[in-house]
């Protein structure tokens, strides 16, 4: 999805547009022209300010609920307000209190380590997106005989993701096949990513024999499903607390929001979108193409190696958020990931 067009405003109601958002955002309660006047300390009479509030609204940027006289933010006024936040020239990172060197090489610790961080921290829904096995390299398989029909195959990547699947064979098998497989495998995958052409090559190989050949094709289910999509995993923090911290009408956005992540494959839609961003990404609303989510915002940014996207961290919530702290705390969070994915991964 491309971003909608920016409305042209001037320097003055880009400003009133800011405050009015961000003191939204701190009372949840409509804002009025006296207090951004005598609150926020502008220097332009309460008349200047309400002609350009009527202004923002007549272009759909502020709307004020029932009969108030002060304004809210609209899906577009958001919109326009994260625009400018991720155009400044020197963006602010959220301090996090983020320590990976403990997570000893492990990606699903790093991952776990973050989500808990950055829920804490913005008391907001956070998910990181785990690397594919596809992008890291193969540092060990493991075939081993557990009954006479039965071997289990266990694959070790460099990232210590670990995968394991028990393969059933239709009659006795070979001890010898089992100890000349684990040796062949790590032969032919040590070292490499694991992807179809390599499988390919190793599997199909014109050399083998025909038990050669034919034992590693029970295995092969146990190697092949983990160079798709297959194995994405995503780490969820702050479920439990995401409805503590959400009140009025807010709470109905988030109840939305746990629903839709109950569904694997549409959690993972949403934060496939953030790895093809190079900055920061922000989706508001009914930007994010689910009926369901009308009343949520997702910003996100990917993390992984200088030429090599591994994976996302995201926060979701409801529209009315600290967006500059969000964007802050992702763009810290995917600077940590990406170092430990440095010292981490092979290239």
């Amino acid at each position: 999805m491309t971003d909608p067009p920016a409305i042209s405003l001037s320097d003055r109601q880009r400003r009133i547009l800011r405050l009015v958002v961000e003191e939204y955002v701190t009372t949840g309660q409509p804002v009025g022209s006296r207090r951004l006047v005598e609150g926020a300390g502008l220097t332009i009479s309460s008349s200047t300010v309400r002609y350009e509030l009527a202004e923002l609204e007549e272009s759909g940027l502020l709307t004020h609920p029932h009969t108030s006289a002060g304004r809210i933010p609209t899906d577009s006024g958001y919109r326009s307000y994260v625009d400018s936040l991720l155009s400044e020239r020197s963006p602010r990172s959220e301090h996090l209190p983020l320590d990976l060197s403990t997570a000893q090489n492990e990606v699903a610790e790093a991952l776990e380590a973050t989500t808990e961080i950055l829920a804490g921290v913005t008391h907001l829904l956070a998910l990181a997106s785990a690397p594919s096995l596809e992008t890291t390299a193969v540092r060990h398989v493991e075939v081993l005989l557990l009954q006479p029909q039965v071997v289990l195959v266990v694959l070790i990547t460099s990232a210590g993701e670990v995968s394991k699947r028990v393969c059933a064979f239709s009659g006795t098998v070979d001890s010898g096949l089992v100890s000349w497989a684990r040796e062949y495998l790590n032969e032919r995958l040590e070292g490499h990513t694991l992807g179809p052409r390599l499988l390919r090559e190793a599997l199909d190989d014109p050399a083998l024999t025909t038990s050669e050949r034919a034992f590693l094709a029970v295995l092969r289910p146990a190697l092949e499903e983990k160079t798709g999509r297959g194995d994405e995993r995503v780490f969820v923090g702050g479920a439990a607390t995401l409805l503590d911290s959400t009140r009025g009408s807010e709470l109905d956005a988030c109840r939305s929001l746990l629903s839709v992540l109950e569904r694997r494959a549409a959690t993972l839609e949403l934060l496939r979108a953030s790895i093809e961003q190079r900055r920061p990404y922000v989706r508001v609303g009914e930007e994010l193409a689910n009926p369901a989510l009308a009343g949520v915002s997702l910003v996100g940014a990917r993390y992984g190696l200088a030429h090599r996207p591994l994976g996302t961290v995201s926060l979701l919530g409801p529209i009315r958020m600290d967006y500059e702290k969000a964007i802050g705390a992702v763009r810290a969070a995917a600077q940590e990931l990406s170092r430990f994915a440095e010292e981490v991964y092979e290239e």
